[in-house]
C-alpha cells in the first residue's frame, strides 16, 4: 500500500522540472489534462501518454508515475467492463478506461512535483478566497499522514489477529471496520489540533495578509510556458483534422 500512494506524495527533487515554476508546471498539467478529453481514439490517446511518461522522465519521477499507473489499474478495468457491457465496443471501451488513467497521471505529475507551499502561493496568485486555500492546501498536506495513520493501524489490527485479506468482499469490507473507526477518531483529534493551532496565530486576523514568496517568472519558465502551449495546439489541430478517426 506504501508502494502505492508514494506515487501521489510529494517529494523534494532537483531536476529541471522541479525548479521551474510552479505556474509553469500548472499549466503544462492542465494542458495535458485538456489534450486526454479531446482525443477520439486509443492510438491518439497513447501518443499523449507518451508525452507524459515523457514528462515524468525528465522529471526523474518514472517509477512514481508508475505507482500511479498501477494504482488506477484496477479503477480502468472497472470501467472498461461496464463500457462494455452498456455499448458493445471493444475500442470505445478501451479509450475510456485508458483516458482515466492519463487524466490520473496528467494532474498526478503536478501534485508530486509541486510542494504544497507552492500550491498556496499558486493559488493566492489566482485570487482564490483564503479560507478555500487553506482548506484545499490542508487537505493536501494530509494526505501523507492520513496515509501513513492508515497503514500504522492496519499493522496494529493484523499484529492483533484480524485478517484483512481473506474471505469474500463483503468479509473484507466489513473486517475494514476496526481499521475505519480508529482512524476517523485520529482524524477528529488531529482536525481539534489544527483549529487550536490556528487560534493560537490568530489566523484571520489580517485581511489581506501579504507573502513572503513572490513568483517571477524567469525566461526559461516563459519559454516553457510557450512551448507547451505551442504543442498543445500542434496536438488540437493534428487530432481533429490531420489524423483518422476510427469511430464515431
Amino acid at each position: 500500500m506504501m508502494w502505492l500512494s508514494g506515487g501521489f506524495v510529494f517529494r523534494r527533487g532537483d531536476s529541471v522540472y522541479h525548479r521551474l515554476d510552479p505556474r509553469v508546471k500548472l499549466l503544462i498539467s492542465a494542458l495535458m489534462f485538456v489534450t486526454t478529453l479531446l482525443v477520439r481514439s486509443v492510438y491518439e490517446l497513447l501518443i499523449v501518454i507518451a508525452f507524459m511518461v515523457a514528462v515524468a522522465a525528465v522529471a526523474t519521477v518514472l517509477r512514481r508515475v508508475g505507482r500511479t499507473m498501477a494504482l488506477t489499474a484496477s479503477f480502468s478495468a472497472i470501467i472498461f467492463l461496464i463500457n462494455l457491457a452498456f455499448t458493445r465496443n471493444l475500442e470505445s471501451s478501451f479509450l475510456y478506461a485508458i483516458r482515466f488513467v492519463a487524466i490520473v497521471v496528467s494532474t498526478s505529475l503536478f501534485f508530486i512535483t509541486t510542494s504544497p507551499d507552492e500550491l498556496e502561493q499558486v493559488m493566492k496568485t489566482f485570487r482564490l478566497p483564503r479560507d478555500v486555500v487553506f482548506a484545499f492546501v490542508t487537505a493536501v498536506r494530509f494526505i501523507p499522514v492520513m496515509m501513513l495513520d492508515t497503514i500504522q493501524i492496519m499493522d496494529a489490527q493484523k499484529s492483533r489477529g484480524l485478517e484483512l485479506e481473506k474471505g469474500n468482499v463483503f468479509r473484507r469490507v466489513r473486517n475494514m471496520i476496526p481499521v475505519l473507526i480508529p482512524l476517523v477518531v485520529n482524524s477528529v483529534v488531529r482536525s481539534g489540533e489544527l483549529a487550536e493551532a490556528m487560534e493560537s496565530r490568530a489566523y484571520g486576523a489580517v485581511p489581506r495578509p501579504t507573502s513572503l514568496v513572490q513568483y517571477r517568472a524567469s525566461f526559461r519558465d516563459r519559454a516553457v510556458a510557450v512551448a507547451a502551449v505551442a504543442i498543445f495546439a500542434v496536438a488540437a489541430y493534428s487530432f481533429y483534422y490531420v489524423l483518422p478517426v476510427q469511430f464515431p
